[in-house]
């Protein structure tokens, strides 16, 4: 009795977990080919053999002295989450996957991918997969960049699931996620690297400073703009001023990337506080990118209260500035209350810096009122600028009366 205990009861319970790894590992691997060594298998061969079918994924066993293809079957989803994935309502849906989702790991990955999959394909699923990356990338980011990089959609889904893997792994490792941004990137232009716009997308969440740094180290190019409106979001999100001292820090040395990034702040700006940005644009010393905040500015209150917009442009002291202003206040205002922006033009005293303005107001109103457009053209005093503009008036006139068209013209000859 005491012989069986040290012996044959062990080799027993052996012989049992010998039986039911066998079971259980046969019902998920099935075997393809088995060639009698792994110098018999040419490359060609193996790229030939179907890498997934309806037996489940080709996965390869290397052996002592042989090399073994087998089937790995695919694993089935659960019935519940199966049934809500597929027929579920949103709330649902959500709920339940992101369920699956809070609790990936190694063991469940291929299960929750499942899940995801389900999913119809294309835009419609960026939410879900935002989730997969983010939690995908917490134990294996290669992993989540590799199933991103080669099975998603190239169109609609490729580009997003890259970046918010890199977004979710630059938060963890931020040089581990740039190292591999560096290395797969394979644009002609190897500086200009969008896969680095998916880290400062990361960074941004919780180190702004390191974010900004990162974009700051870009070249100028593509990735450098995508970069900037996610920083310019940010930081108009966070604090108005903020969000001016860091645009009016860009650096002069890129003059064109310098406008961009005051005119992404300055239309993000007007949407949200239209007194902080109305004050920035009166203080920005001459340059293009000043210029884009004020027509974003005026843009936006224009249409909630265009007398204001009157009364700050008429105190504006730098002749640039005011000249600029009058020709977007006088182009905007007329699209809807042209009267009003009459009345407005005729309270300022005549003016090169006048000239803009009108030319604005005359285009606006030429398709209505072509007498009057002409009327007004010849009000500006700049020769080029007044014949340019009577000429589109009176094209404009002569397609709706040429009659009367024709007749102002001969009396202007007279």
């Amino acid at each position: 009795m005491n012989a069986f205990i040290k012996i044959g009861l062990p080799w027993a319970l052996s012989l049992a977990l010998v039986f039911y790894l066998g079971l259980h590992l046969g019902s998920n691997v099935e075997k393809f080919t088995t060639p009698p060594s792994a110098s018999s298998v040419s490359k060609k061969q193996v790229d030939a053999l179907p890498k997934e079918n309806d037996r489940g994924s080709l996965i390869q066993v290397q052996k002592s002295n042989s090399t073994e293809f087998v089937y790995e079957k695919n694993p089935a989803m659960p019935p519940n989450l199966q049934r809500i994935m597929q027929g579920g309502d949103i709330v649902e849906r959500l709920g339940s996957y992101l369920d699956a989702v809070r609790s990936m790991d190694r063991s469940n990955v291929k299960q929750v991918v499942k899940a995801f999959e389900e999913l119809p394909e294309g835009y419609g699923r960026h939410l879900e997969m935002k989730l997969l990356m983010r939690s995908w990338v917490n134990f294996d980011p290669e992993g989540a960049l590799s199933y991103a990089s080669n099975s998603l959609n190239a169109k609609s889904e490729k580009r997003f699931g890259i970046s918010e893997a890199l977004a979710g792994w630059a938060v963890r490792d931020e040089k581990a996620a740039i190292a591999w941004a560096q290395a797969n990137h394979s644009g002609q232009n190897k500086g200009d690297n969008p896969l680095l716009v998916g880290i400062v997308k990361g960074l941004m969440e919780t180190d702004l400073d390191a974010a900004n740094r990162l974009f700051l180290s870009l070249p100028t190019g593509t990735a450098r703009w995508q970069a900037s409106s996610l920083l310019a979001e940010r930081f108009a999100k966070q604090d108005p001023q903020k969000a001016i001292q860091w645009a009016k820090n860009y650096p002069s040395d890129d003059p064109r990337m310098r406008e961009t990034v005051l005119g992404q702040i300055g239309a993000k700006l007007s949407r949200q506080d239209l007194e902080a940005t109305a004050n920035w644009a009166k203080s920005m010393a001459p340059e293009p990118g000043a210029d884009r905040v004020t027509e974003n500015l005026i843009a936006q209150w224009t249409g909630k209260d265009p007398q204001a917009v009157a009364e700050w442009t008429n105190n504006l002291t730098n002749p640039e500035r005011k000249r600029h202003a009058m020709a977007e206040l006088s182009g905007r205002w007329a699209l809807t209350d042209p009267v009003a922006t009459a009345e407005w033009l005729n309270t300022q005293p005549p003016s090169p810096e006048l000239d803009p303005a009108i030319a604005n107001f005359v285009s606006r109103i030429q398709g209505r009122n072509p007498e009057g457009a002409a009327g007004w053209a010849q009000s500006i005093s700049d020769p080029a600028m007044r014949k340019e503009a009577l000429d589109r008036a009176l094209d404009a006139w002569l397609q709706t009366d040429p009659t009367k068209a024709e007749a102002w013209i001969r009396q202007q000859k007279e």
